[in-house]
């Protein structure tokens, strides 16, 4: 049986993660908004998490949920329709991530 990185999608890895493992951080976990490139719809952003994609995936899912709204996974970066920042760090709190609001 092959094992296939979930990292970088290669048998063998070449991204020196280890199996199971999540990617090391980018650094602090941040909260913000963003409305470039989306014709000034406001988007809340999380960035920083060191997480592997599977676990990405169910950490966006339990968070839509909560916030009940629209949201997607983008190169490792969380995106939800909508200013959620305070809800959103509130509830990262809660699942004993720290995070810091970004922007103003």
């Amino acid at each position: 049986e092959k094992t296939v990185c979930r990292t970088c999608g290669r048998s063998t890895c070449v991204c020196s993660a280890k199996p199971g493992k999540p990617a090391s951080a980018a650094g602090p976990v941040r909260v913000g908004r963003e409305t470039k490139g989306r014709k000034g719809a406001g988007v809340t952003v999380v960035t920083g998490l060191s997480m592997s994609e599977t676990q990405l995936r169910d950490l966006l899912s339990a968070c839509k949920k909560r916030l009940g709204c629209g949201g997607t996974l983008r190169d490792g970066v969380l995106e939800f329709q909508g200013e959620h920042r305070d809800a959103l760090l509130a509830h990262l709190a809660g699942l004993g991530i720290a995070a810091k609001k970004s922007g103003n």
